[in-house]
């Protein structure tokens, strides 16, 4: 941050300090102000006796403190500098592992992430949610004055209609009922566990976005460990959905079950004017998965919209982050333009106000990082997903991996040919590998170890964890996953894999456009092997491709400028900060 953003955000002086600094101003050269004009009138020696005894306690006192408070108060602004002029972030961590109050000047200034935290949450509890300020840069993207406005009138939504609240358990009669009879003015939306963690963390994201455009309280599904991995993101409240909630039959809603949206509009018990039939559900059901059909996607008209808001609960079930579509509904446009007016930066701060990691897997976070991250001059993630039912590692993987950081410049050639290569200044990158296969890691690492640098600079190389598969129905599984997703964020620079929703979640979280590399093709590296992403938004897999006005297919990645195709998925769609073609 340049001086004259430091100075924009800091706090104007009280009235009381510009009162003091005036009258010191206005003081006669000399004045001891402050002390009824006695000291002026002692003799000189006594006066310098008094004033170098004064100076000699500064002077041990600044001593004691700078000793004492080198890890505690230490600004990482000006600690040990690294080679990219930032300061070393693990020096400004409490020396007790994180555990103490919070002292570091860097998190008092950052720890609310730009207004997007609320304070007064108990730190214990959740040490991630404050701490994060001492590993993460701070961001160049700044939420709006008006996100941070509906993040707050939410945050007493989720309170007011929340769990075993006066209104929740009304709510919670009428569902049991089986009629949706008016009982109040809260309105919810139940998300249900599904699929990989990526995936998880997407539709959390775009389930919360849903939530807050229509003024509904979220509510997520426990299963899978989520209060093993997140923390409660709400102030005096819970998001769990609650043990004894009288549906529980999840898993077995699909695209073609009658409590559907979609299927309700196939068999005509809603009618184009939005009345039923019969008598209005107590819930519906929204299938927004991969395997959704044309009836199911009919959500994403205004319509259907204006359908859904008489409805008290509804359940959704997707792994799709369906965000860019809801940019197309004409009734959430404005909305949507005033949260945000940066318009690739929707997930970049939903995801850091939701998603803050327990105890337990923070700590594998900052053991992490302090062990082998925190003192390189500059940190390369690098994440490898392979989608493929062979086992690897794969050459044309690898040669794709090298490939890309090569020509990008993000690794330097190695020098086969000489032992050594001198250099005045040594430079050092250490490079985050994530992968379910070790075999990419250690070859690429051996190369680093057996051969020099062409430039002089000291690569090391570290990879977390090799689960070999993908298992997110195992609590530590997950624990790692989440982990690595967030160690993998805090990169300077960041190579993803396509498709991979594991890397989607670490490049927006991260604030970076990161160098994605194409999906290969019959074994062969795809030429090029990676290209830089248009925004740091992630994809939408499976986007509704129909034309609610017309009522006719159409391309929903040109209807406009900031909804584009995806670098790696050509029927993809996602956000781009854009109004122009």
């Amino acid at each position: 941050m340049d001086i004259k953003e430091r100075i924009r955000r800091s706090p104007p002086p009280t009235p009381q300090a510009q009162a003091e600094a005036q009258a010191e101003a206005a003081a006669p050269p000399g004045h001891p102000r402050g002390r009824k004009g006695r000291v002026a009138g002692l003799p000189l020696s006594v006066t310098a006796l008094v004033a170098c005894g004064f100076l000699l306690l500064l002077l041990a006192g600044g001593s004691a403190a700078r000793r004492g408070g080198q890890f505690l108060d230490a600004d990482p602004a000006t600690a040990r500098p690294s080679g990219d002029g930032r300061g070393d972030l693990h020096q400004a961590r409490p020396r007790d592992g994180g555990h103490g109050t919070m002292e570091s000047s860097k998190v008092q200034r950052d720890k609310l992430i730009g207004g997007l935290l609320a304070p007064g949450f108990d730190e214990q509890s959740c040490l991630s949610r404050y701490q994060s300020a001492l590993y993460r840069k701070e961001s160049p993207h700044l939420p709006s004055t008006y996100l941070l406005e509906r993040l707050r009138e939410h945050e007493v939504l989720q309170k007011k209609c929340g769990p075993h609240t006066e209104s929740y358990n009304k709510a919670i009669e009428q569902l049991k009922s089986g009629q949706d009879i008016e009982v109040g003015d809260c309105n919810y939306l139940v998300w249900v566990s599904y699929s990989g963690l990526g995936n998880r963390i997407l539709t959390i994201t775009s389930a919360f976005l849903y939530a807050i455009l229509t003024n509904r309280v979220l509510l997520v599904d426990g299963d899978k460990g989520t209060a093993d991995l997140f923390c409660e993101p709400f102030p005096e409240t819970s998001w769990l959905l609650p043990s004894d909630f009288p549906i529980n039959q999840f898993e077995n809603f699909n695209t073609g079950s009658p409590e559907s949206y979609g299927k309700m509009l196939k068999t005509e018990n809603i009618r184009s004017d939005g009345s039923f039939k019969g008598p209005k559900p107590a819930f519906i059901y929204l299938h927004l998965a991969h395997d959704y059909d044309d009836y199911d996607k009919l959500f994403f008209c205004e319509h259907s919209q204006q359908h859904l808001q008489r409805i008290t609960w509804l359940i959704l079930r997707s792994d799709n982050y369906f965000v860019p579509s809801l940019f197309l509904i004409p009734a959430y446009h404005e909305e949507l333009m005033r949260l945000f007016p940066q318009k690739d930066a929707v997930f970049h701060h939903l995801g850091r106000y939701l998603f803050h990691p327990t105890n337990v897997v923070w700590g594998l976070i900052t053991r992490y990082y302090d062990s082998y991250l925190a003192r390189a001059d500059e940190k390369l993630g690098i994440q490898i997903r392979v989608f493929d039912t062979e086992t690897g590692p794969f050459q044309h993987v690898l040669d794709q991996v090298l490939s890309c950081t090569l020509k990008e410049n993000l690794l330097p050639e190695v020098n086969a040919q000489l032992p050594i290569v001198p250099t005045r200044k040594v430079r050092s990158k250490v490079v985050l590998v994530t992968s379910l296969n070790s075999g990419y890691y250690e070859r690429i690492r051996n190369m680093y170890w057996e051969h020099p640098t062409t430039n002089g600079e000291i690569i090391s190389f570290h990879q977390p964890s090799h689960e070999e598969h993908q298992d997110s129905d195992k609590k530590m599984h997950n624990m790692k996953a989440w982990a690595e997703i967030y160690l993998l964020s805090l990169s300077d620079v960041m190579v993803t894999s396509a498709w991979s929703t594991f890397g989607y979640v670490a490049q927006a979280l991260s604030g970076l456009k990161t160098w994605l590399m194409f999906k290969p093709e019959n074994h062969t590296a795809p030429n090029p092997p990676c290209r830089q992403v248009m925004s740091m938004e992630p994809c939408f897999h499976a986007p509704p491709f129909y034309d609610c006005k017309a009522r006719r297919g159409t391309d929903t990645g040109k209807l406009v400028p900031h909804v584009r195709h995806c670098e790696d998925m050509s029927w993809g769609l996602k956000l781009v900060d854009t109004d122009e073609w």
